[in-house]
Formats: C-alpha cells, sequence, structure tokens
C-alpha cells in the first residue's frame, strides 16, 4: 500500500462521527456502474445506522492524512436486515454463524494500491476472530451484459473476489430497492450472494 495511506478497523460506535465521509464515500462510488445508485443522506443515514447499533460490526476506513479516502464495513449478519437474512434462511444457513461485507467504497485514484486487499484481509480477521463465525458472504448487484450504461472498458471482479476464496452460489440472491440514475423512482434490483468458509 503506498505511503501516507492510513487504515483504521472501529467498532460501529466509533465509526459514527465518519457518517458523512462514509455516505459521501458510498454516494459517490456506487453512482458508477453496476450500481449506478443516486443515493442521498436520508438513505445513506438510515443505512449506516445498522452498523453504528451492532457491537459486532466494524468500520474500516482509508485515510491520507485527516481525509478519509475509502472505507469497507462488516456485519453479523443476524444484525442486518431481513433482505439479507431471509434469502440467506431460506436456502438452509444460519444467520448466526455468518458474517456480512457490507461495502467497499475507495475515491478513484486511490485505487490499484492495495487498499481493496486490506480492507478485504481486515474483514476476514474480524470473521475469523468473532466466535460461532463459519463463513462470510457478501452480495453484489446482477447486470446483464448487455447493459445500456455498462462502459465497453468494464471488468467484472468475479477474479477478484474468487482469489479471496469466495464463490458465486447458484441460486442464493436477495432483491434491494434502489433509485437508479436514469430512473424517475426506486426499483428492486437481484444481487447475488457471494460465500466463503471460513
Amino acid at each position: 500500500m503506498s505511503a501516507g495511506l492510513q487504515i483504521q478497523t472501529l467498532d460501529g460506535s466509533q465509526a459514527q462521527k465518519y457518517l458523512a465521509d462514509i455516505a459521501r464515500l458510498r454516494i459517490s462510488v456506487f453512482r458508477d456502474y453496476p450500481y449506478l445508485y443516486d443515493g442521498n443522506m436520508d438513505y445513506e443515514r438510515d443505512y449506516l445506522e445498522t452498523y453504528f447499533k451492532s457491537r459486532g460490526a466494524r468500520v474500516v476506513l482509508c485515510r491520507e492524512g485527516d481525509r478519509i479516502v475509502g472505507a469497507s464495513t462488516v456485519i453479523p449478519l443476524q444484525d442486518e436486515s431481513d433482505a439479507f437474512k431471509l434469502p440467506i434462511i431460506h436456502y438452509g444457513l444460519d444467520p448466526a454463524d455468518v458474517m456480512y461485507f457490507g461495502e467497499s467504497v475507495l475515491e478513484s485514484e486511490y485505487r490499484g494500491r492495495g487498499v481493496g486487499k486490506q480492507f478485504f484481509e481486515a474483514r476476514l480477521k474480524h470473521a475469523r476472530e468473532t466466535a460461532g463465525i463459519k463463513r462470510a458472504i457478501f452480495c453484489a448487484v446482477v447486470r446483464p451484459e448487455t447493459h445500456t450504461l455498462r462502459p465497453k472498458d468494464y471488468r467484472p471482479l468475479n477474479n477478484l473476489w474468487e482469489s479471496y476464496g469466495f464463490h458465486a452460489v447458484p441460486g442464493l440472491q436477495c432483491s434491494l430497492v434502489w433509485k437508479q440514475i436514469d430512473e424517475a423512482q426506486e426499483s428492486a434490483k437481484t444481487l447475488q450472494f457471494w460465500v466463503k468458509e471460513l
């Protein structure tokens, strides 16, 4: 990782004072393909409150000096919303032994410096050190290759995720609602679960 960048892991209550920074990063980074998220602070405040209230959650921050340039989250699945928990239960897994990896968001100028690897390693460390956790999961939005807003140079991150030992589980998906940048109102989006046995 480049000199000058610092990684810090905080529990949810410690991270709460960085709400505006984390929200800014999520709104900015997820505006790009494939999420195409047209975010707002009210939604972000509600979403992040789940992490701030969970005793088992962690927020990993990347900073350059006093500026927060990246953030990544992890939370016990049993503390997440039903939108994430219910598909896991219906699939036959126990949310009590699952750690959910939330977002990893990083300003574009800091990518390619090893920060994403640090985010993965910090979250895996927390998952392995949490009693009773047997697997880690995350979700990725599903988009067709023919999507009209897909950039010509877009490369899916599947190979990266597989290099960390995650695999997409056929049939294990969830649905979330958000407003997309080319939509007048919110609509449901399908997300694919990726799982790693610990």
